[in-house]
């Protein structure tokens, strides 16, 4: 898989700067909570046309690099 930053994208002018889909409307967490819900990319694909597969391993690619940020990071113990 190519650099995640290759299909996501941050614009102040498109969805308020939240990081969406390159090309599309489509944020990142949209992607990420409905994988964590249970749908599958195809799903995904089906609810969301204009989204590529390449978006959908590009937002998890991301939410993998995040979680190796969190051990520089540590979340509060409980």
């Amino acid at each position: 898989m190519a650099d995640w930053q290759d299909y996501l994208t941050r614009d102040p002018q498109i969805c308020g700067g939240e990081l969406c889909a390159k090309g599309t409307r489509v944020l990142v967490t949209v992607i990420l909570d409905s994988l964590a819900e249970g749908s599958t990319a195809k799903e995904i694909l089906a609810s969301y046309p204009s989204l590529r597969p390449e978006h959908i391993q590009a937002s998890l690619a991301y939410a993998a690099e995040l979680a190796h940020e969190e051990r520089l990071l540590p979340l509060m113990a409980s």
